[in-house]
């Protein structure tokens, strides 16, 4: 932009001096107080962070217990009663949606 207008040159330090004077300075307004962002965790929600915590390092399977049916079974000494098997069916079952 070209300014023809000498008058206008002349009259640019003035416009700041009298801008300077009446703007406010934005170092100068004070922001109101911030707290910092705090997040506190409730003693129960601690209770299950612990606990699923300690599901996830549980495995799945328990291997030792499979080894030792698996021993029973090629041994020939593994004899459950008929009402467990019975029970474990059922309860597959009723687990089931139909």
């Amino acid at each position: 932009m070209k300014i023809n207008n000498p008058i206008a040159v002349n009259n640019i330090p003035n416009v700041i001096k009298a801008y300077g004077k009446t703007a406010k300075k934005t170092e100068a307004v004070e922001k109101p107080g911030r707290s910092a962002d705090k997040v506190e965790i409730s003693s129960q929600a601690m209770d299950i962070q612990v606990a699923m915590k300690a599901l996830a390092e549980v495995p799945e399977v328990r291997s030792e217990k499979v080894e030792a049916i698996k021993a029973q079974i090629q041994s020939g000494t593994y004899k459950p009663s008929a009402e467990d098997i019975v029970d474990k069916m059922f309860a597959d079952l009723s687990n089931k949606k139909i």
